[in-house]
């Protein structure tokens, strides 16, 4: 009977406006909740009408289906800590609710809320508990990526940063040597390989000389001395690099007073560096403390007093023709700087995250040090994704299956660091689409008054 099916469609439609309600009101109480995205609803007709019409007319009603609009990214605004993340653009962060996975079955989840903390155990959590996963990097910087294994992810966990020291690999000088320089009358019997005879032992007074310090693999402070003394030969000059004290360094027998390298430094007739001539060594090699192998000619090592590890030093005199580095002009002969690289000893002092995905740990001796990279995860439909409470999803048929990429990459979003996404919820949108619920729950009411006065009336017609 038709009056019947027009209650029925009554009741549906009052079904279908209370989920519509329901979804409006989970919206607005999640206005302001990090990486939260809004759920819409749909209306879908129940009726069934044949290509040539329907002589009698029966209600079919209408359906509401509800999904959330994961495809529509919310305002990015700044944090309040550095390890708040957000993704400006497609993807999920990857989490677990367990750090470890120890059963083996913990699910995978993804999410855009990005408020993630430090936990007690030094594990980054989001506000739903949930950890966050990354690559880790190797101790040669590289990171070992795979977009579908999950197994190459770990739980991105400070508590095992430490302090750090990082050793020096690299010197440049930029200095100037007078062209007008007078040769020293000991130039003519300098011998590098003589104590008598050389710089580092004092019985040889350098033209030029100025200490240089670095770093070695504890963070802790050496000084190695340059010494030049002009060379009877034109524009060619005597050096020697020594540490002081020379009880720091055992040398080979071609070295003595704590050299640890000599040679000559060679200008061209304009005054830059001539490389094909200059011999003083530009790889300066330290062996470790430790080393117990029979030391060569102009081998190196640190004493074992000292209790340091090998490292190796790359000397930049500079090039002809490029600025800086060492060069010969009619100047007063001056150390303009020294470019070392390497740091003290420095403990953790924090986190920075850079847009490729980059958790970097801050020290205070100035070093950064990459630790993970978080990766973004994508799929084909990500409102077929199903939504497992706190903002988290799983992935089901009708989304596909994820890929694994670097930030940027592919069609994967970037990584804001310190920063949040609010949620896509539209305040304005919400209260419109409550009058308008609040409107078509009446009218569906009043579809149910109708159609029982009508039945009424036709009880009526027995009496």
């Amino acid at each position: 009977m038709s009056i019947n099916s027009a209650l029925a469609a009554g009741a549906s439609g009052l079904l279908a406006n209370s989920s519509a309600l329901a979804a409006i009101s989970d919206n607005i109480a999640n206005v302001n909740t990090v990486g939260f995205k809004r759920i819409n609803t749909t209306f879908s007709p129940n009726y069934k009408i044949d290509g040539g019409g329907e002589a009698r007319y029966a209600a079919g009603g209408v359906s509401s289906n509800s999904r959330v609009e994961l495809n529509t990214p919310g305002l990015l605004n700044p944090g309040s800590s550095p390890t708040d993340m957000a993704i400006d653009g497609n993807g999920f962060f990857v989490v677990r609710p367990s750090p470890d996975n120890s059963s083996g079955s913990d699910a995978v989840l993804f999410t855009r809320s990005g408020s993630f903390q430090t936990d007690e155990s030094g594990f980054l959590r989001n506000d739903s508990g949930q950890y966050l996963f990354a690559w880790p990097v190797e101790p040669d910087g590289t990171v070992v990526q795979n977009p579908s294994n999950l197994n190459e992810l770990e739980a991105v966990n400070f508590s095992n940063i430490g302090g750090t020291a990082d050793p020096t690999s690299s010197v440049r000088i930029n200095a100037n040597l007078r062209a007008s320089e007078q040769v020293s009358p000991t130039a003519a019997t300098y011998d590098a390989t003589i104590a008598a005879s050389n710089m580092a032992s004092g019985s040889v007074t350098p033209n030029f000389q100025r200490t240089i310090q670095i770093y070695d693999t504890q963070g802790g402070v050496r000084s190695v001395t340059l010494s030049l003394l002009k060379s009877t030969v034109a524009n060619q000059w005597h050096a020697e690099l020594h540490v002081d004290p020379a009880s720091d360094v055992t040398t080979g027998a071609g070295l003595n007073n704590g050299q640890i390298a000599t040679g000559i430094i060679a200008f061209d007739t304009n005054g830059q560096i001539d490389p094909g001539t200059t011999t003083l060594p530009t790889t300066l090699t330290f062996l470790g403390s430790d080393n117990a192998a029979p030391l060569g000619m102009t081998d190196a090592q640190w004493a074992a007093s000292t209790g340091v590890g090998g490292q190796t030093v790359t000397l930049d005199l500079g090039a002809a023709g490029s600025p800086g580095g060492v060069t010969q002009f009619e100047s007063p002969s001056v150390l303009n700087s020294t470019v070392v690289d390497g740091a003290l000893f420095g403990e953790f002092a924090g986190v920075q995250v850079s847009p490729d995905g980059f958790i970097s740990a801050r020290f205070t001796n100035g070093v950064v040090r990459e630790v993970y990279q978080v990766p973004v995860a994508t799929v084909l439909n990500p409102n077929g994704m199903a939504s497992v409470g706190g903002a988290s999803f799983q992935i089901t048929d009708d989304s596909g299956a994820f890929t694994l990429n670097a930030p940027g990459a592919g069609a994967s979003g970037k990584i804001a660091g310190s920063t949040l996404e609010n949620s896509n919820v539209d305040i304005a949108t919400e209260f419109a689409s409550l009058i308008i619920t609040q409107r078509a729950y009446s009218a569906s009411s009043r579809i149910i008054t109708t159609a029982d006065e009508m039945l009424n009336e036709a009880i009526q017609m027995k009496r």
